[in-house]
């Protein structure tokens, strides 16, 4: 029994010859039937001719079949062509922006001066001046090499369309070569105008070679699969880690100010602060956030400042740190110790990844102004300050920031302070909600309720169940912990591996898209990975002292995403294995061998190509089924959005009166579905009216040209001569033939009728309003999963109560699809797989 993918392959192909061999053998058409050889020379002819005339017939602009979705892609494409995400501005909009990233995008990075300097010399004793100044060149090479070097001159261009991310990198490579797990690539995607796709060029065959390896090796797509899932599940631990770091970190310095206030005042307090932030992400980023770019300007400003002071009064011969001599000084001289020290080093880089993370709010340019103009410096000048501070009273390292805080302003200071590690945190939970939301776009998380904060930015969501999943976790880290110096053994594993995971993905970008020099693309890693693999063996180590907290945050997190999307992966391969053949709907007739009720019937699934199986199941347990038919298939497409006017692709599924269409609604993996069921319903409807009226136009101007190209061809046959000279007289008089007309720049047809004029389109427009009138009913089916009795134990285990466990406690289909359920209609089905 024949797929439905073998029946439109046979259907879309017409006749190809395939070889001949030679005189006196026979040839073979590849269907099968065989053509003597006395014939070939006038098959050659034939053959000749049509393909010359494929010239005339691409001059017309004859369309692809009817039923494809290529034709209503390019339509779109042609029309929209203008939806490209460019989100580069100039001038004073760029000089906003860049003021606005001081409040999202630096929030963590511009408080690690709270607590990097009491982490380090929790490690090193303070003995001479070469500990402080080899500390201090340590830090401040660190902020220059990562952040600025690597990020902003480097990885901020790795964005796809503006969006920037791990799961944008990886969509980006899905673009370029087919990674990805589910098997339901379309070359209809391809002319998304947001997809913005350029092949490697052939002269580089490294690229080529790049490409068809990882397209290949399933075994690689799923390494690369587990290392962006890595990636994602650290970032997510970050967001648990952050909020309690920095929140302690600015509240800890009340201890040296009110008598009395130790570390169970510092804990309790800074839950409370925790509990009141988090209690507050349901009124959404914009309401809270408000404010955050001025405060974070003000704390820039304090920063510096307090940096300054510090140099003009304690010693501006701090100053010699920028000598990378003192480094090699500081490891000689401490040894061990050293290498133990730079866990809290590169405390001074957290936050980093929210440049590229955040990208998608505002613009390469703008993130790069603020840091080069305003950070950098604010935090090469904070760090020297303290420096200058430390050398002049080593014992003071305890509670460094506040220690260098000019006499007067301690109360000033904190309260800038506090807001400002408030908003640091705010910064990651709401990276944290955007993650997770692109994770469960491209099937790699269980399904959640997401709720949206506003109506004009569609990237502010909120999540409830992670929300109080975040709160829980930080209240345990914090009465747990008890201190920032036992925190930040944990935060920084966080912080390098999602660092490596960046590094590891943007080094392929390199090499398969951006076709980089092979000595650069191999400089990238060598260098910054090299840079990171020593911190993170210096933060492993740490493992046993708070270290194995954000291990097995991660741990956790990639066993419920690799799960999922394994269990996904086999649901989807049973679906496709299991639809319904060409001969069964032949069979059904267009009644389907049953009662067509009127109505329009929405059967939802995941297929984009073949008839469900889950049609079949609906056939046996009702009564009837709908005149109208739509198999809805929601894909979530490799692009960050996908404009509204090109949401939708109709293709037609059997022959007419059956009235079954297969519709695909593209969502981007950034973008919100924010219609309800009424304006959804709208849309496709008025999408498959314009699709009835251009099938109609497209299968009359085909039907024409295809009469011309045979009245030529039996011409050709009765007529002797040369080929070239008798195919050159056939198509000099078809192309001055009166019947073609030149509108527009595209020869049409004159007596191809409007499909206003065409009685069938009138009378399918007329069968769908009385569908329409009839109502919606959508049909679902819930599908479960089971391992087969044959299967690895662990298989079972994974399928049959891992997967089944989420899939139990994940949100249900007509939750997640959004539709009314007074109109839902669902089906029960087993997969074995």
């Amino acid at each position: 029994m024949k797929g439905i993918e073998e029946e439109e392959e046979e259907e879309k192909g017409s006749l190809r010859w395939v070889g001949s061999g030679g005189s006196g053998t026979s040839s073979r058409w590849v269907d099968g039937s065989e053509v003597d050889s006395q014939d070939w020379s006038q098959m050659e002819e034939e053959d000749e001719l049509r393909n010359r005339f494929s010239i005339r017939r691409r001059l017309i602009k004859k369309p692809k079949r009817a039923d494809s979705f290529d034709v209503e892609a390019m339509e779109i494409t042609a029309a929209h062509a203008h939806h490209n995400n460019n989100k580069e501005t100039c001038g004073w909009h760029t000089l906003a922006l860049a003021f606005q990233t001081l409040g999202v995008v630096y929030g963590d990075l511009g408080t690690s001066p709270l607590y990097v300097f009491t982490d380090v010399f929790s490690k090193v004793s303070i003995t001479s001046d070469v500990d402080v100044l080899g500390a201090l060149s340590v830090v401040l090479y660190t902020i220059a090499l990562v952040p600025l070097t690597k990020y902003v001159f480097l990885v901020l261009k790795a964005n796809d369309n503006g969006e920037g991310g791990t799961f944008a990198l990886y969509s980006l490579i899905s673009r370029y070569a087919n990674v990805n797990m589910l098997p339901n690539r379309q070359p209809a995607d391809e002319r998304i105008s947001s997809y913005r796709l350029k092949l490697p060029t052939p002269e580089l065959e490294r690229a080529l070679n790049i490409k068809e390896l990882l397209e290949k090796k399933s075994s690689l797509k799923a390494i690369l699969l587990f290392v962006v899932l890595t990636g994602t599940s650290l970032i997510i631990g970050d967001g648990i880690l952050t909020p309690a770091m920095s929140v302690m970190s600015a509240v800890s310095g009340l201890q040296g100010e009110i008598n009395g206030f130790d570390s169970n005042a510092v804990v309790i307090v800074s839950m409370i602060i925790l509990v009141g932030l988090f209690s507050i992400q349901s009124f959404g980023t914009s309401k809270v956030g408000i404010s955050f770019a001025p405060v974070l300007a003000l704390w820039f400003v304090c920063l510096a400042s307090i940096g300054v002071y510090n140099m003009c009064r304690h010693g501006i011969f701090v100053v010699k740190a920028l000598n990378p001599a003192y480094i090699y000084l500081f490891f000689i001289k401490n040894g061990k110790q050293a290498w133990s020290a730079l866990g809290g080093c590169v405390l001074c880089i957290t936050g980093a990844e929210a440049m590229f993370a955040d990208l998608g709010h505002f613009s390469v340019r703008s993130i790069q102004i603020a840091f080069t103009s305003v950070v950098f410096p604010c935090l090469l000048l904070a760090y020297m300050g303290q420096g200058a501070y430390l050398i002049k009273y080593p014992t003071s390292a305890d509670r460094i920031f506040y220690s260098c805080v000019p006499g007067g302003f301690f109360w000033p200071v904190f309260v800038i302070a506090t807001l400002a590690a408030v908003i640091a945190s705010q910064a990651m939970i709401s990276a944290t909600f955007s993650v997770i939301k692109q994770s469960m776009s491209l099937g790699c998380f269980p399904r959640l309720k997401i709720v949206h904060t506003s109506k004009t930015l569609m990237g502010q969501i909120y999540i409830p169940v992670i929300n109080w999943f975040l709160m829980v976790m930080c209240l345990i880290v914090v009465a747990s912990f008890r201190s920032t110096t036992n925190i930040a053994n944990a935060y920084g594993i966080a912080e390098v591996g999602v660092m490596l995971v960046s590094t590891a993905l943007v080094t392929l970008v390199m090499l398969l898209i951006w076709q980089t020099n092979l000595f650069l693309a191999l400089a990238f890693p060598i260098v910054f990975g090299a840079i990171e693999l020593i911190y993170l063996s210096a933060v492993l180590s740490k493992v046993l002292e708070g270290g194995w907290l954000p291990l097995a945050f991660a741990a956790f997190l990639l066993l419920v995403m690799y799960t999922w999307n394994y269990g996904s992966v086999l649901k989807y391969r049973s679906e496709v294995r299991n639809k319904l053949s060409v001969e069964v709907m032949d069979d059904l007739g267009s009644t389907l061998g049953t009662v067509r009720v009127p109505g329009i019937g929405l059967m939802y699934n995941e297929l984009v190509l073949g008839v469900p199986s889950i049609l079949g199941q609906f056939l046996l347990s009702l009564p009837g089924i709908h005149s109208t038919i739509i198999f809805v298939c929601i894909k979530y497409v490799p692009v960050p959005v996908v404009p509204q006017e090109e949401r939708f692709l109709f293709r037609r599924i059997c022959p007419k009166d059956y009235h079954m269409f297969r519709c695909i609604a593209r969502y981007g993996y950034k973008d919100v579905r924010k219609e309800d069921h009424h304006l959804f319903e709208q849309l496709l409807i008025d999408s498959l009216k314009k699709f009835l009226k251009s099938e109609a136009i497209d299968l009359a101007l085909e039907a024409s040209v295809d009469d011309d190209l045979d009245d030529c061809v039996s011409v050709r046959s009765r007529e002797s001569g040369p080929s070239n000279s008798v195919a050159d007289d056939l198509l000099t008089p078809l192309m001055q033939n009166p019947k073609f007309e030149e509108s527009n720049e595209e020869l049409l047809p004159s007596s191809v009728m409007s499909s206003e004029d065409d009685p069938s389109v009138e009378y399918e427009l007329s069968a769908l309003r009385e569908a329409i009138d009839s109502g919606f009913t959508y049909l679902l089916g819930d599908a479960d999963v089971r391992a087969k009795k044959e299967s690895w134990f662990l298989k079972k285990l994974v399928i049959n109560y891992f997967y089944a466990f989420l899939r139990r406690n994940c949100r249900r289909g007509a939750a997640v699809l959004r539709v009314p359920h007074m109109n839902v209609i669902e089906v029960g089905m087993t997969y074995m797989v």
